[in-house]
């Protein structure tokens, strides 16, 4: 018997955009112009470091412009190769449609480890590498929007922004050239979390519905679920923050690069992240007991799995030793497409990468809006809606006072009545208005049709159909 061949990344995408076409009804042509992916940049260039030259190797793809900008993040690994950053330009394709954010899909990468570089050598490779692409539009704030991903972070989003204002000195709106960027440098509250806390908001709006808990064999609320996170990096690390600290779950164990950790009753993730700044990994972490192989600990009893670091960590080689009922797509493509049908056929529920990791440019979107306007959200109408507040907590407070109704104001009311929504409350309103829409439409899509069985061919239909919309209103 032959063993089933593992699809790679951009073949997971593909196959599983061919099993939601073919529930529709596209005409052919449209069906590929939304398939394929309409560019991809290559840039080889040097710098001098170190005393003689490097070259290094860079992507930027542009997959739909049905809407423009195109947006998508730019990541610094090893691993970066053309048909990954394609296949990732396609997901932002579907996820943008999918939460209705107006932009089109792209993404960058380039090929370095950014651990072998001090911050000197890292900005000067990342200017240049930004230099090629804003001199061809890859980087415009009407064009083409990136942001953080995978090895880069606000630093870099920062470098990137001020190269393309020294070479566009007269755009009032170059600081929207890019997103994720610090708060001093036009960035936006929030950001940095969005996607982690937009797993947390993807997570809650499924505890809402007892059907979809228990189409997952779970029951009761998020409140004491156990969960296993594979990833402690930007996203894993917020994820499994407010999820223990906010909705009380269990973080019975974490998965890094040098092995997990595993502790029935719950890790302290503020403690496990300190350690691995401080010692680089999680090994030697006391109170916790130490898997050298990490990767076996996917296979660990829980409620619910979150992989959150790179594409494909699960796959058709573990997928039947997973035990979790539910598992949320924290990192873009973890599960590949020949582990999603096992997985299927066991009855676990995936809430598929698109949606459930759309925290990003959801809030990136929020921050684009913010550059434009050129002015801080909640900074018009805070203060007048804390006047309308005073006057209720004043004719409250009258009424207090009638000894004849006997009632009295709660302690602490008055405070949190008063206080006006920020440009963070916003943005967390925001998000989470978004995250639970965005889930509806997925959730209606899998409940009302018989032939959709799983959230990620919901996500799909309802993203390629919106796709597929905006080309129809363009004349295609």
């Amino acid at each position: 018997m032959t063993a089933a061949k593992e699809p790679s990344f951009r073949e997971s995408v593909d196959l599983m955009f061919n099993r939601a076409v073919a529930l529709m009804d596209l005409p052919p042509g449209l069906e590929e112009k939304i398939r394929v992916c309409n560019a991809t940049y290559t840039v080889r260039f040097g710098v001098r470091l170190r005393g003689q030259i490097h070259t290094f190797t860079g992507y930027r793809s542009v997959h739909s412009e049905h809407m423009e900008p195109v947006k998508g993040g730019i990541r610094f690994a090893m691993g970066v190769n053309q048909d990954e950053v394609e296949a990732l330009a396609a997901l932002m394709t579907y996820k943008c449609a999918l939460v209705e954010a107006p932009f089109g899909g792209s993404k960058g990468g380039l090929r370095i480890d950014p651990r072998e570089w001090d911050e000197q050598e890292l900005e000067r490779i990342t200017r240049r590498f930004a230099f090629e692409l804003i001199k061809r539009d890859l980087i415009n704030p009407s064009q083409n929007v990136p942001a953080p991903d995978m090895g880069t972070s606000e630093r870099e989003m920062a470098w990137i922004a001020d190269q393309y204002h020294r070479m566009n000195t007269t755009d009032i709106n170059a600081r929207a050239c890019v997103t994720g960027k610090p708060i001093n440098a036009g960035g936006i509250q929030g950001r940095t979390e969005a996607t982690g806390r937009g797993v947390q908001y993807a997570l809650q709006e499924f505890f809402r519905h007892p059907e979809d808990i228990k189409a997952a064999n779970l029951s009761g609320k998020l409140d004491g679920k156990r969960v296993v996170v594979q990833g402690l990096g930007n996203v894993g690390y917020h994820a499994a923050k407010f999820l223990s600290e906010e909705d009380g779950c269990a973080i019975t164990a974490i998965i890094e690069r040098d092995g997990a950790l595993i502790s029935d009753k719950g890790l302290n993730v503020e403690e496990v992240r300190g350690w691995i700044g401080k010692h680089g990994g999680v090994k030697g972490f006391p109170d916790a007991e130490y898997v050298a192989d990490g990767a076996t600990v996917l296979a660990k009893e829980c409620d619910i799995l979150i992989p959150a670091a790179m594409e494909g960590v699960i796959n058709i080689s573990n997928a039947a030793d997973i035990s979790a009922n539910l598992i949320i797509e924290a990192a873009n493509g973890p599960v590949t497409a020949g582990a999603d049908q096992i997985l299927r056929e066991k009855g676990c529920v995936i809430i598929p990468d698109m949606y459930a990791n759309a925290g990003g440019v959801t809030v990136s979107y929020f921050e684009w809006v913010k550059n434009l306007s050129h002015i801080r959200f909640g900074r018009m109408g805070r203060r007048q809606e804390e006047s309308r507040h005073q006057l209720v907590v004043d004719e409250l407070e009258r009424l207090s006072n009638d000894k004849q109704l006997g009632w009295t104001l709660s302690p602490d009311f008055k405070q949190r009545y008063l206080r006006g929504a920020g440009e963070l409350e916003l943005v967390r309103s925001g998000l989470d208005d978004t995250m639970r829409a965005a889930y509806q439409s997925m959730r209606e899509v899998w409940h009302e049709r018989k032939d959709v069985t799983d959230l990620r061919t919901a996500a799909y239909l309802v993203s390629i159909g919106k796709v597929a919309a905006s080309y129809r209103a363009l004349g295609l």
